[in-house]
């Protein structure tokens, strides 16, 4: 039998190693980021273009590299990082494997340009497909510039796979965030074709928080700190009113290493039970210091996944040191019953007595004399009227023909407004033999011929708004109301570029936005069914799902906003429905195209027929 078993080319196994560095443009910012920091850099900016497919380049000031270690430093398995295995279990760098570099280059056109301090020519290296083009010394300030061209050029279906360049730009501006964050003593400058993104200074933690998220970020934020023998964590929490419902400013870093730990993560959503509500989520940027030999990194390609020796002691110091912090700044309210009142009496009050209450009576009051209002220097006062005395004056106007009685049904009664009406009354649209009874707040039941259909009220209201919307978006005919007072919403410059980017289509229906500065958004205008205290809300929704891993055509922008729309502004599980909302739900469900499921391919309702009850009694 012939042997089957080869090696594989180097080609080859740098495309399969490709496979696991470089999954989008980000994989790169994320790997020559850290390449830069770790060699020392105090100065790094990120250019990209074209979501990162046309150009990623990476300019550092850091140590640079000579001739020989430029030329080995795309080379597979070959790092300065480590030099034999124990050092996998005490890492204090960023990238270790070796991989980076030869994964990057066989897959783009890479340029590299790097002079070392003290050398007086740098090397420029160009590489295409893992083929090594040309090498040549040339005048270079010190550090490094690392330029990734044309990614996977030489692989169309991966490119294929790639998202639009404004999703690829988010995932991009992500990565940046989570460098940025853990290194704030660092300059870092982010430029986006030709236009400037970010500019951070050197600064603390707190400072470079702001600076990425906005002047406002900084009255949401409470001081994080504790040090043990097991965990030392620095950083902020969100206060408890600036929770959101999607999953926003959310940060672990351990040793200045960004990851993801549901299970951390945990530990601080329990120390906010009962201080949020139970579907919003906490914001946070946590730093976590331990002994690097007390945990594993190099558990996941991207190494954004650590394990801890002991998991369940830093989950309990990381939940009471939240819960301690919460607290300790009176984020948390709390009844002092040993407090003393008298600290809280005003200084124009410390040595005025008490003063007994006044009532004065007028003794000449008469209620039947016929009085006028008139007003005097101290307010309004009344006047008597000694001329007319008549007491009959008090019924003026009930006169009524003999014979001839007060008709009731015409006099006209104050009520109280009845609100939270789902549908308008439209008694034309509504069967007068169709009844409804809503069961537990949750479902509406109603009968047919057959039997009877239970309606789950949320998802039938999600398919018809969803309808609706996707109706107004696509027609363009949406009504909107103008506000009185334009509303300023504060959003951060990530959450700004995806707002401009789906500004046309919530013009569609029925959204006016004023002028957009780098701090807030005035919106002018809102849909007739968003409520003016329900804006900031639904915008935060739309900008969170808009984040998700969706295509960015402009049929699926369309489809999230409609989704997300009917979502948010649909009736909840436990809203009272009056009998006539019930019916014109109903009516308006079974007038949609598509009944049986909501937007998120849920069923709608269940139908109970005769024979099914009926089988319950034999």
């Amino acid at each position: 039998m012939a042997d089957i078993i080869k090696l594989l080319p180097d080609h080859v196994a740098n495309q399969i190693a490709a496979g696991e560095v470089v999954q989008r443009p980000a994989s790169v910012v994320k790997e020559l980021l850290e390449n830069a920091i770790d060699a020392g850099a105090n100065n790094i900016m990120l250019i990209v273009r074209d979501g990162g497919k046309a150009l990623i380049q990476v300019v550092d000031d850091g140590l640079g590299m000579s001739v020989t270690d430029a030329r080995l430093s795309f080379e597979r398995h070959a790092t300065s990082k480590i030099q034999k295995a124990e050092d996998l279990f005490n890492l204090n760098t960023k990238g270790f494997r070796g991989e980076a570099l030869a994964s990057i280059a066989a897959i783009a056109h890479v340029e590299m340009q790097t002079k070392p301090d003290g050398d007086e020519l740098g090397t420029v290296l160009k590489i295409e497909g893992s083929k090594i083009v040309s090498q040549e010394l040339t005048a270079a300030a010190k550090g490094t510039s690392m330029a990734v061209k044309n990614l996977f050029f030489n692989i169309p279906a991966r490119r294929n796979f790639l998202k639009s360049n404004q999703v690829e730009l988010r995932h991009i501006t992500d990565e940046f965030h989570r460098v940025a964050l853990a290194h704030p003593n660092i300059d870092f400058h982010f430029h986006n074709n030709g236009g400037e993104m970010f500019n951070l200074p050197k600064s603390n933690q707190r400072q470079r928080i702001v600076n990425i998220f906005g002047k406002k970020t900084n009255q949401k934020l409470v001081p994080v700190v504790e040090e043990t023998q097991v965990v030392k964590i620095s950083g902020f929490i969100n206060k408890p009113e600036f929770a959101k419902k999607s999953r926003g400013e959310q940060f672990f870093f351990v040793n200045n290493r960004f990851i993801k730990s549901p299970y951390l993560h945990h530990a601080v959503v329990s120390a906010f039970e009962g201080v949020i509500k139970t579907d919003t989520y906490p914001g946070y940027f946590l730093y976590l210091e331990v002994d690097p030999a007390s945990i594993d990194i190099n558990i996941h390609p991207t190494k954004t996944e650590v394990k801890f020796d002991d998991e369940h002691t830093l989950y309990a110091i990381l939940r009471s040191t939240v819960k301690h912090s919460l607290g300790q700044f009176n984020v948390v309210p709390a009844l002092d019953f040993e407090q003393d009142q008298n600290l809280e009496t005003p200084y124009a009050y410390k040595n005025k007595e008490a003063e007994l209450p006044r009532v004065t009576v007028d003794a000449g009051f008469n209620p039947f004399q016929e009085s006028t209002i008139s007003k005097g220097k101290s307010g309004y006062r009344k006047e008597s009227n000694s001329g007319s005395q008549s007491w009959e004056g008090l019924y003026t106007g009930l006169e009524s023909e003999i014979g001839k009685e007060v008709a009731f049904s015409s006099m006209q009664f104050e009520s109280d407004t009845i609100t939270g009406s789902v549908f308008d009354e439209q008694k034309e649209s509504l069967d007068s033999t169709t009844t409804t009874f809503q069961l537990r707040r949750k479902y509406i039941v109603t009968t047919i011929k057959s039997g009877m259909i239970v309606i789950d009220q949320s998802r039938a209201h999600q398919r018809v708004l969803y309808e609706k919307f996707l109706k107004n978006i696509t027609i363009k005919e949406a009504v909107s109301q103008q506000l009185l007072f334009p509303l300023s919403l504060s959003f951060s410059s990530a959450d700004r570029v995806i707002l401009e980017e789906i500004k046309e289509s919530l013009n569609t229906i029925g959204f006016i936005f004023g002028k957009m500065d780098t701090e807030t958004v005035e919106v002018k205008g809102v849909p007739v069914l968003v409520s003016e205290s329900e804006v900031g809300m639904v915008l935060d929704q739309l900008i969170s799902d808009c984040q998700m891993e969706v295509s960015g055509d402009s049929f699926s922008q369309t489809d999230i906003l409609a989704k997300t729309l009917a979502k948010t502004l649909s009736v909840k599980t436990g809203e009272i429905l009056e009998s006539a909302s019930q019916i014109g739900l109903v009516n308006d469900l079974f007038a949609c195209k598509e009944s049986l499921v909501s937007p998120f391919n849920k069923p709608v309702y269940v139908t109970i027929s005769e024979n099914d009850i009926d089988r319950k009694f034999i």
